[in-house]
């Protein structure tokens, strides 16, 4: 797998992080640096930590499923991608608060970090420096998720649902690129 695949799926995992912070930063009167920078840490371990764990599981199946490991990535990134896309339409308006208890924060980092363990598991199957995808996925995430309490702060509620839309469209890609160039479709 290239850098530029790696950060182009870290991207597309760090927009559930991103959407979470710009309501995070809605809910504040004024940017509060400290809560931002929690915010992006918690964000950023968890999107960092889920690979590895995912990288793990899959490694330890892949001999059984080299055959078909496209496939898999395909349809985990898919699956993924679609209940993003899907969020994305939903007007359905999330609790906010600026809160970074580390309750909190804990259960928001697992949930928008699960899509993360899928895309780990399929890291298994190709050649993956694991080190550099996590530190690249972690620094993205990071980086993204203080951007979004700064956006959520300025601008509100208008990037959310975007985010989360471009979020799906590239994993599905990812996923539909990585078929496309194992069935000798594709190649870039």
């Amino acid at each position: 797998m290239e850098l530029f695949e790696i950060i182009v799926i870290a991207i597309g995992l760090a927009m559930d992080a991103f959407a979470v912070s710009v309501c995070k930063g809605l809910s504040m009167k004024k940017i509060d640096w400290k809560k931002a920078i929690i915010i992006a840490v918690y964000f950023g371990a968890f999107q960092a930590l889920m690979p590895v764990l995912g990288y793990f599981l899959g490694s330890s199946f892949s001999a059984f499923v080299q055959k078909v490991d496209h496939w898999i990535a395909f349809i985990l990134l898919s699956i993924i991608g679609v209940n993003m896309i899907k969020e994305s339409t939903d007007d359905e308006v999330e609790k906010r608060n600026d809160n970074v208890d580390f309750k909190t924060m804990v259960v928001l980092a697992i949930a928008t970090s699960i899509d993360a363990l899928a895309v780990g598991v399929t890291f298994a199957f190709f050649e993956v420096n694991i080190l550099l995808a996590i530190s690249i996925i972690g620094m993205i995430t990071f980086i993204l998720s203080i951007l979004g309490v700064i956006i959520g702060n300025k601008f509100g509620d208008k990037f959310q649902n975007r985010a989360e839309l471009a979020g799906g469209i590239i994993l599905i890609i990812i996923g539909l690129k990585i078929l496309l160039e194992h069935l000798g479709i594709l190649i870039i």
